[in-house]
């Protein structure tokens, strides 16, 4: 176990340097340039001077070399000065939104992990009845709603229509519900699914069938028996769907001005 282990780590290096490399020559092969936005000002610069700022930021390097500049520079921590925050390096901007981003997907995955669990329970002990239909229902919806469609919807509903909730922001717990609710929704589909179709599964053994066969209760039965087995699949999907999340959290921390890492990403596409 501990050698598989070790090896799954080590193949960990490769795919990120893949990952890597293939950012590297798509952020080279879009449009422009980031020394456009100050060549293209209100007083452009010389050639002489654009010419210095390429020596300065390693632009005016063969590709190959600039990569492995990148690389070096990234395993110290250092990923430069920005762009568009001139005071700022890009390291300063990661400690400050980081966590931010990650406490937001930490709070949507709980969301997410509680109720879909639940409907997915309800949706397999009421299987063929109208629990089922509602669970699978909202768990479809769930699955299917983009995160910024979602994002608009809940902010017309609940801040305009229901004012409950402020429409964006992060400087009380009332304005991390309804983007930790947008993220959500979609692992909860998924999650509730999944836990109903382990469930029915589980439930149709015969384990369970001798267990009612002896005369235990139904509720010992789902909760000791039947959950035990059926949450194992599910446990696995959390690792990608995690990952899933804070992909998913670009568009909605821009939406909610959240001060996180997507909003940063959205702002640096758009100044691309």
């Amino acid at each position: 176990m501990l050698t598989y282990t070790i090896q799954r780590f080590l193949w960990l290096i490769p795919t990120i340097l893949a990952m890597a490399l293939v950012t590297f020559l798509v952020m080279h092969a879009t449009p422009g340039s980031p020394l456009d936005p100050v060549a293209e000002g209100a007083n452009p610069l010389s050639p002489e001077a654009q010419k210095n700022l390429a020596e300065a930021y390693g632009l005016d390097k063969p590709l190959w070399e600039q990569f492995g500049i990148f690389i070096g520079k990234s395993l110290r921590g250092d990923f430069g000065q920005s762009f568009v925050y001139k005071t700022r390096t890009v390291s300063e901007i990661l400690v400050e939104t980081f966590p931010i981003s990650l406490f937001l997907g930490a709070m949507a995955l709980a969301i997410a992990i509680a109720g879909g669990v639940t409907l997915g329970i309800l949706a397999a002990v009421y299987q063929n009845r109208s629990w089922d239909y509602v669970c699978v229902s909202l768990a479809t919806l769930g699955v299917s709603l983009p995160n910024f469609v979602l994002a608009v919807f809940l902010i017309v509903l609940f801040s305009f229509v229901i004012p409950l909730f402020p429409t964006g922001g992060w400087g009380s717990p009332r304005d991390w519900v309804l983007p930790a609710v947008t993220l959500a929704l979609g692992p909860l589909g998924i999650i509730a699914r999944f836990t109903r179709s382990s469930m029915v599964e589980v439930i149709r053994s015969d384990y369970i069938r001798t267990a009612r066969a002896k005369g235990l209760a139904e509720q010992p039965i789902v909760l000791k028996h039947v959950l035990k087995n059926a949450l194992i699949p599910v446990v696995t999907l959390l690792g990608p769907m995690f990952a899933a999340v804070g992909t998913g959290s670009f568009f909605v921390e821009s939406i909610f001005r959240v001060p996180g890492m997507g909003r940063f990403f959205v702002q640096s596409m758009t100044g691309r």
